[in-house]
């Protein structure tokens, strides 16, 4: 028989020890994200329709955005065992300089749209985490204003060839002579893919006010009065070009960029120069032998042409390919600091976060950024712990699988009749 008693009341005063609230609303939606997908459903709730579905979107039926994701979970990671990692160093040496981390924040376009803190947030919370920021020719702080809030930090520079060459090459020198230490000339949008939720919601920068977008800013009060009460919102780079978004985007997408571009670029360029937007090993063995510093691995997030080649799948191969002493980056999909962890251990020097980083922004601004960096990071040294590993260093394609949902149809001609 169990022995029972009446309760003591001392007892249940230490079991009812309640958590102190948080009074400061901001602070306490962004502990309560506990993975970057938390930070997108709130970034869902306080941003806009039009501004949210630019950053969540992706081009066409938006399958290449899924399928990178898709790849990123279909990982097998293979832990070692009894081999101790109590602490673990996520330092990593990349293109001349250190990063305390394994990513960077990527570009991204329009950003204050997101949130009124834009680049600043992203460029302050990277400077604060010892990591890279790439500021975006469609940006919405000046190059001036980004190294105004990571002065002594890394800041990179990501580079559209206009139809007008010399705003793309006025724009390069003005990062250089701000000591932007890295340049991504990128290459994957010869034309605007078709970015069809932006069309069905008339996305416009500034903000065009319909009654769609009225009713829709009813609920999200705070966003309205952080757009008016702040500097007017524009691209800061390219503010000699005016015009709409549609025009803008036709200034900055040549489809008549080639390699005589890349050639003027690296001239006018004084420090590093990757190639962002590469889809496939032929063009990453070239580009190595072309010179450049390094290549990124995109598909520009989805954002350009559907069905494109799936950069984590490609990663394996080109490494082959390109050899150990070649900088070999990777971005698109990335929800997860395990991906990060995957990416590097099969052949990336760097990975690089965009829609990541802007779901901080939106949930929170600088702070929101800061939490995304955070979530990152106790994902990156946990899955570093549980694998066995110490160092980046120690990641080696041993560690993981990629399980294949998409498997090439190879047929031979004998095969296929003929009705």
């Amino acid at each position: 028989m169990v022995q029972r008693q009446l309760p003591n009341p001392a007892e249940l005063l230490e079991l009812m020890k309640f958590k102190k609230p948080e009074l400061n609303g901001r602070k306490r939606r962004l502990d309560g994200a506990l993975t970057i997908d938390d930070l997108r459903t709130i970034a869902k709730r306080r941003t806009p329709k039009a501004a949210f579905d630019y950053t969540d979107g992706a081009a066409e039926g938006e399958l290449s955005l899924r399928r990178a994701r898709q790849a990123f979970q279909d990982v097998e990671f293979h832990p070692g065992i009894l081999k101790p990692a109590p602490d673990v160093d996520t330092a990593v040496d990349i293109l001349g300089g250190p990063s305390e981390l394994p990513f960077g924040i990527a570009p991204t376009g329009f950003t204050r749209l997101m949130q009124t803190e834009g680049e600043v947030a992203g460029a302050g919370a990277a400077a604060a985490a010892g990591i890279p920021f790439t500021l975006s020719t469609l940006g919405t702080t000046s190059i001036e204003g980004v190294k105004a809030a990571n002065p002594h930090g890394r800041n990179w520079f990501q580079l559209y060839v206009m139809r007008d060459r010399e705003i793309s090459y006025e724009l390069a020198r003005r990062a250089a002579a701000a000591g932007f230490d890295t340049l991504q000339f990128t290459v994957d949008t010869p034309v605007a893919g078709a970015r069809l939720r932006d069309k069905r919601n008339g996305f416009s920068i500034p903000p065009q006010l319909t009654l769609g977008t009225i009713v829709n800013a009813i609920p999200r009060p705070w966003w309205w009065y952080d757009f008016l009460t702040t500097p007017k919102l524009e691209f800061a780079s390219l503010s000699s070009t005016g015009g709409t978004v549609g025009e803008l985007l036709d200034a900055a997408m040549d489809p008549t960029i080639s390699y005589d571009d890349l050639a003027v670029i690296r001239d006018i360029w004084p420090g590093k120069i990757v190639i962002k937007g590469v889809q496939n090993v032929e063009d990453s063995v070239r580009l190595r032998d072309a010179g450049v510093d390094g290549i990124v691995l995109s598909n520009h997030g989805g954002r350009q042409l559907d069905r494109a080649p799936i950069p984590f799948h490609l990663l394996p191969d080109v490494r082959a390919a390109v050899g150990d002493d070649f900088t070999v980056m990777i971005d698109t999909g990335i929800m997860n600091g395990a991906d990060i962890v995957a990416a590097v251990a099969l052949g990336a020097d760097f990975t690089l976060i965009g829609r990541a980083y802007l779901y901080g922004l939106m949930a929170g601004g600088r702070q929101g950024v800061d939490r995304t960096i955070a979530i990152l990071r106790s994902e990156i040294e946990r899955t570093m712990r549980l694998l066995g590993v110490a160092s980046l260093a120690e990641l080696e394609p041993g560690h993981v699988t990629q399980l294949t949902r998409l498997v090439p149809v190879a047929r031979a001609a004998s095969d296929v009749t003929i009705r």
